[in-house]
């Protein structure tokens, strides 16, 4: 399964999807990249591709259209192909370049149902290809560092979390308010860096949640999809998480972990340029007052650590820290807020992985 290419030689990216994260998040990222590089780009506009193509220096003749996709098995410059299209197309894409004998990185959610996913994993698993599901979140230096504070009981016992992830999602007539593309609203988008997040910093799964979803009456942009979802999560530790996600607020992202001797915070917790970690603990001078500290890591590009973890997996042949399974677990659980916020009552979580 390893790479043909030398541990040094950069891993070679098809960028599967020409949108806004591709466009100006992505690509740009492989610049800050210490072993990746773009060498294709899958579009349906080729006017777009061609374009984009110049401006990265890649061959004319590795611009693919969905059509010609398969093509892909015959360019030996791609080892790894980005899916970052529209929710709905993850399965098919991510099946087809594991047929096509390319490892595959797919932006989140991994795909729209659980048997999607297991599709997914099994397509990759008999192709004998690498899987990763792009939780950028989980490779970015504060959330590990908060995930390694809870590890080492820094702040107690964790006993609640909060976290929020809202922003005005825009007009009408974006795929993202489709339920056919997108498979569900503020949930599968945004609500979902909550979750994973959480489950990341937990270290455990949850066993029960309650959940709501709203949309408000006459804003047509909410006839198909959820605007709102607030839900809470309890784990085996004892834990609870109170999340959401909204879009029709002001942007605000955080992530609180309350423990029963500090609490550490991050905000914004979700953004691209990355958060700003505080933590409080009691004071060791006089036990009634807090001694708050605000921790600056260094900037890092989260999208260039997530993708050169893929390409390391590739390059040594290593399971990633985000394989398939991991977005499988996130789609159990966004079923099981579903149906309590469907039914107004707590879903029990099986741990059926």
């Amino acid at each position: 399964m390893k790479s043909a290419r030398a541990d040094t030689e950069r891993v070679g990216f098809a960028l599967v999807g020409l949108g806004h994260l591709t466009v100006s998040q992505l690509l740009p990222a492989f610049a800050e990249t210490r072993r990746c590089r773009p060498v294709a780009l899958v579009t349906g506009d080729r006017a777009k591709g061609m374009a984009v193509a110049a401006r990265y220096g890649i061959a004319p003749g590795s611009v693919y259209d969905y059509q010609t996709f398969d093509r892909i098995r015959d360019d030996r410059a791609i080892d790894v192909a980005f899916v970052v299209l529209p929710n709905s197309m993850h399965a098919e894409f991510t099946v087809r370049a594991a047929e096509a004998g390319k490892h595959v990185l797919v932006e989140k959610p991994m795909a729209t149902s659980v048997p999607e996913c297991l599709d997914i994993i099994a397509a990759c698993r008999e192709a004998g290809r690498r899987l990763m599901v792009a939780y950028r979140i989980q490779y970015e230096p504060h959330h590990r560092r908060v995930r390694q504070m809870i590890r080492d009981k820094r702040l107690g016992t964790p006993r609640h979390a909060l976290l929020y992830f809202g922003h005005n999602q825009g007009a009408a007539g974006q795929w993202r308010l489709d339920q056919r593309l997108a498979g569900g609203g503020a949930l599968p988008d945004i609500g979902l860096y909550c979750l994973n997040t959480i489950r990341f910093l937990a270290g455990e799964e949850p066993v029960e949640t309650v959940a709501t979803l709203h949309s408000p009456p006459g804003d047509g942009r909410f006839r198909e999809v959820e605007e709102s979802v607030d839900w809470i999560l309890r784990f085996p530790s004892g834990l609870s998480a109170s999340c959401g996600a909204s879009y029709s607020v002001h942007r605000s992202d955080y992530c609180r972990v309350m423990g029963s001797e500090g609490w550490a915070e991050l905000s914004p917790a979700f953004s691209y340029p990355g958060p700003v970690l505080r933590t409080s603990h009691p004071s060791g001078h006089d036990p009634r007052a807090e001694s708050v500290e605000t921790i600056r890591l260094p900037r890092t590009n989260q999208f260039a650590l997530e993708m050169d973890h893929m390409a390391e997996c590739v390059q040594l042949d290593r399971i990633p820290e985000t394989p398939g399974e991991e977005g499988l677990r996130d789609q159990y659980v966004m079923d099981a807020i579903y149906k309590a916020a469907k039914t107004g009552r707590a879903v029990a979580l099986e741990n059926t992985l």
